[in-house]
C-alpha cells in the first residue's frame, strides 16, 4: 500500500523530474528501491498512479502554454500556414512514441522491477546530454520551431521514443533533439513541453480507465486520498519545474543535469547491486 507520505513524495518527484531531463519514470522506480518501501512497481495500480501524476504535469503545461495552444487552433480553423505547419510539426514528433508504446507496452513495463537497467540507462541519458552540449558548442543555433522540416521533427520523435525505456528522460531527448536541429536551447524547451502534452494525455486516456476496473480495484495498492495528494504534489512540483527551466536555459545549459544523472546512475547502480 502507497502511504500518503510516499504518494506526496513520489508525486513531487514526478512533476520536476518529468519536465527536467532527467527521467521521472526512472526516478519514479529507483527511489522506492532505494528508501527500501514496499511498493509493487509493476502493479496495475502503480503505473496508473504513475499515469495520473503525469495528466497532473500535462495539465499544468497547458496552464502555460494556454494561450500557445489557442493560438494555434484558431489559426488552423482560419487556415493560417504558419499554425497549421505548427501543429503538424507536434504531431508527426508525437507519432514515434506513440506507435512504439502502443507496440511494446507489455515488453517495457518488465523493465520497471529491473532496477540495474534503469540506473544504467540513467547514465546514458547523462552521457548523451553532455554528448549533446559538446556537439552543440560547435553549431550555430538559429532556428524557431516553425523552420523546422517534418523530417526533423519526426527525428526528434523518434529521439523522444527512447524515454519509453525507463532512465531515459522524454524532455531530455526531445530537447537534446531540437539542440541537433538547430534550436535554442530556450526553443528546444518550448518544443519539448509542448510536445508533451498530447503524448501525455493519450497515455492518461489509456491507462486512466483501469483505476476504475473491477480486478484493479480488488487489488488496490493506493487509497483514494493517498491518489489526490500524489496528483498534487505532481502538479506542484511540474509548476515548480516548468517556471525554473524556462529561466534557466537562457543562460545555462543542460550539463549539470547530465552530471546529475551520471552520478546519480552510478549510486544506484552501487546501492542496488
Amino acid at each position: 500500500m502507497i502511504t500518503v507520505i510516499q504518494a506526496a513524495f513520489l508525486g513531487l518527484l514526478q512533476g520536476v523530474s518529468e519536465l527536467f531531463p532527467v527521467s521521472s519514470l526512472g526516478h519514479s522506480i529507483l527511489f522506492p528501491k532505494l528508501f527500501g518501501w514496499n511498493i509493487s512497481l509493476d502493479a496495475p495500480n502503480f503505473l496508473s498512479f504513475i499515469v495520473l501524476t503525469h495528466l497532473a504535469t500535462a495539465l499544468v503545461l497547458l496552464g502555460f502554454y494556454w494561450k500557445e495552444w489557442f493560438m494555434i487552433i484558431r489559426g488552423v480553423l482560419q487556415r493560417d500556414v504558419l499554425y497549421t505547419k505548427l501543429l503538424t510539426l507536434l504531431v508527426i514528433g508525437t507519432i514515434p512514441a506513440g506507435l512504439l508504446g502502443l507496440i511494446f507496452e507489455h515488453k517495457l513495463r518488465a523493465l520497471f522491477s529491473t532496477t540495474w537497467i534503469v540506473s544504467v540507462c540513467l547514465i546514458l541519458n547523462g552521457v548523451f546530454l553532455f554528448a549533446i552540449e559538446k556537439y552543440k558548442g560547435t553549431k550555430v543555433a538559429n532556428k524557431k520551431i516553425e523552420t523546422l522540416s517534418f523530417l526533423q521533427a519526426c527525428k526528434i520523435g523518434v529521439l523522444q521514443s527512447f524515454a519509453l525505456i525507463p532512465g531515459f528522460s522524454r524532455s531530455g531527448f526531445s530537447m537534446g533533439g531540437g539542440l541537433i536541429e538547430g534550436l535554442d536551447h530556450s526553443q528546444a524547451v518550448r518544443f519539448s513541453f509542448l510536445l508533451a502534452t498530447p503524448i501525455i494525455l493519450a497515455a492518461s486516456v489509456l491507462e486512466i480507465p483501469k483505476l476504475f476496473h473491477q480486478q484493479d480495484i480488488a487489488q488496490k495498492s493506493i487509497s483514494s486520498g493517498s491518489l489526490f495528494v500524489g496528483v498534487v504534489c505532481a502538479a506542484v512540483g511540474a509548476y515548480v519545474a516548468v517556471r525554473f527551466l524556462e529561466k534557466f536555459v537562457q543562460t545555462k545549459n543542460l550539463k549539470p543535469f547530465a552530471y546529475y544523472c551520471i552520478g546519480f546512475g552510478f549510486l544506484a547502480v552501487f546501492l542496488l547491486k
